[in-house]
């Protein structure tokens, strides 16, 4: 793919000023309005930018210019790049061209109709708009509501197709039921635990179990049973014993 014509206004100066070529091929080269170039030469625009050569950043060549002046229905094509930069990779919120700003209510309008399943933050994150602007877009309650028309935003350029498809992506998975943890321990609520914990305390407790707050002695069966015969031996011993 080829790059863009770097500073396409300062080019636009340099080409008026040393080439023979028409407004019109200059306009075409540095996607400007031919009546801009026309400004550019009688000095009512740019006025104060240097030109800049395109021969020397090699975005275009003396053999393509001589071409175009020879030919004045002849379009300026761009020298491929000797060295291509990977694109870096974004990170942060989308920046929109301006000229690209006046669509995004376009795409808003395409993305809340053809993928409702799209969270505000998603629709944020593709197209760099505002969570109030969604809404207004939403409920028809934009300014220019009866004006706006759906758009794709990837063929608008605020967003790829791979950006697109990977929020779509994400916002089927977590469609309903998906978030839905599986049952397991709950907690209960405060006035659960103290309904609970009153019937534990009214309740009877079981022989020999203790319970908080109960502090009557308990006793098991085994503690309520006497065998006279011992009790009265073991005080015979007791009483032997002290004798001696």
């Amino acid at each position: 793919m080829t790059q863009p014509l770097l500073m396409p206004k300062a080019t636009a100066v340099w080409l008026v000023d040393n080439t023979a070529l028409s407004f019109e091929q200059i306009a075409a080269f540095c996607t400007l309005h031919p009546l801009e170039v026309q400004g550019i030469a009688d000095g009512d625009v740019a006025g104060g930018i240097m030109g800049v050569n395109p021969i020397q950043n090699g975005q275009l060549t003396r053999e393509e210019i001589e071409k175009a002046e020879a030919d004045p229905n002849y379009r300026l094509k761009l020298s491929e790049p000797k060295v291509r930069v990977a694109a870096a990779k974004r990170k942060g919120p989308r920046y929109t061209p301006i000229s690209r700003r006046n669509e995004r209510p376009n795409a808003i309008k395409w993305l809340v109709r053809n993928h409702p399943e799209l969270k505000d933050a998603q629709i944020m994150r593709l197209v760099g708009t505002t969570k109030s602007t969604i809404e207004s877009v939403r409920e028809s309650t934009h300014w220019n509501a009866a004006n706006l028309t759906a758009m794709d935003p990837v063929t608008l350029g605020l967003c790829s197709q791979i950006d697109l498809d990977l929020e779509v992506k994400r916002a089927s998975k977590g469609g309903p039921g998906v978030d839905e943890a599986d049952e397991g321990t709950t907690l209960m609520t405060a006035e659960e635990a103290m309904a609970r914990s009153g019937s534990r305390s009214n309740a009877p407790a079981e022989d020999g179990e203790y319970v908080e707050g109960d502090h009557r002695p308990h006793h098991t069966p085994a503690q309520e049973e006497f065998d006279a015969d011992s009790v009265f031996a073991k005080l015979k011993s007791l009483k032997s014993d002290t004798d001696n």
